[in-house]
């Protein structure tokens, strides 16, 4: 078969059980089956290998949902169109960060149903991941999408917990006692770098867009508070990743804004979009591949790209390659919806 020429991607969602998952995701197109509960939605993922806790071992690979290469993985994808997917300079540089063959897709995209409290956890921080070959970083914004009245995020440390105060609570079970929880409130997005102890709360679903690792150290979870099994703890590990700092606070696109950027990393962009029916919004991006997440509108938007369109549903995802991103357009049907907008840095 002769290359295809590129075009807007969809993939199969891979859903995964979790404990602390939930039903809401159908309501967003993803088919739930059985009574287990369903906390994610990996949207796109392209890990070659991910962790038993993290993802379930082995890798994660997106297979396209349609067009000519229905059927194949994402990485299939990177390897037919490379710089036409990826972008000359996401090439490049996802080339010098891995040093051989071609590169994964640099993020990872879910959708995060929390019926219950995740555990508190952390990432590695620079120091850490520096020293130790195996562990990766992993920065991760939450743009809040659902959220049942009183629920929170938790997010860093109180202000005045020193590392001792913190191994006191989880030697002692009482980590909630120097979390800092926020109001979950629809339309922010709060951004983790690695390094801060976190945790999703229940009542929550999230869009998430993060760098493609799952190295996790847990402090605390919840066993008491859910009668959950005993899993292990990472404590020395926590201990050396964990950041005392203030996160910084949410952004958010205020009414009446056609567009905002929510969070910025040294990764990734991310842009909260209202889209009016029939109206048309350039993606405005070149040179490098663009997600679009549909978060609200029963009708689901369209990505329009050289005289041809792609209908996206309600919670469906797509990812635009670089060739085409600086002269695609969305637009909503018969009602507005609201997407997210995650630019590769």
């Amino acid at each position: 078969m002769s290359m295809p020429e590129t075009y807007p991607l969809t993939f199969e969602p891979i859903l995964k059980t979790k404990v602390w998952g939930g039903r809401r995701l159908a309501r967003y197109g993803k088919r739930i089956e059985g009574a287990e509960p369903v906390g994610e939605s990996w949207e796109i993922a392209d890990l070659g290998e991910t962790s038993v806790s993290g993802g379930g071992g082995g890798e994660a690979r997106s297979r396209i949902a349609g067009g000519l290469l229905q059927g194949r993985t994402l990485h299939e994808a990177i390897e037919l169109w490379g710089t036409l997917l990826l972008g000359e300079r996401v090439l490049h540089a996802e080339r010098v960060r891995q040093e051989k063959g071609m590169p994964d897709f640099p993020l990872l995209v879910k959708f995060l149903d929390a019926n219950e409290h995740l555990s508190v956890q952390v990432h590695p921080s620079p120091e850490y991941a520096e020293a130790h070959e195996d562990a990766h970083l992993k920065t991760e914004s939450w743009l809040i999408v659902e959220a049942d009245p009183g629920s929170v995020i938790f997010k860093g440390l109180r202000e005045g917990v020193t590392p001792d105060r913190l191994l006191h609570a989880i030697k002692t079970g009482t980590v909630p006692d120097v979390l800092r929880a926020v109001p979950a409130v629809v339309g922010e997005c709060h951004t983790l770098a690695s390094g801060t102890v976190h945790a999703l709360g229940a009542g929550v679903l999230v869009a998430e867009i993060q760098t493609p690792s799952d190295t996790t150290f847990r402090l605390y979870d919840w066993t008491s508070e859910y009668d959950r099994p005993e899993r292990e703890l990472h404590v020395e590990a926590a201990m050396a990743c964990a950041d005392y700092e203030r996160p910084p606070s949410a952004g958010i696109r205020e009414p009446g804004i056609t567009q905002a950027v929510v969070a910025e990393t040294e990764f990734y962009r991310l842009r909260s979009a209202r889209l009016e029916p029939r109206e048309r919004l350039g993606v405005d991006v070149h040179d490098a591949p663009v997600v679009v997440m549909g978060l609200q509108g029963a009708d689901g938007f369209d990505v329009h790209w050289r005289g041809e369109s792609t209908p996206i549903g309600l919670g469906g995802t797509v990812l635009i390659p670089a060739e085409l991103s600086g002269e695609s357009e969305l637009a909503a049907h018969d009602e507005p919806a609201e997407v997210l907008i995650a630019e590769v840095l």
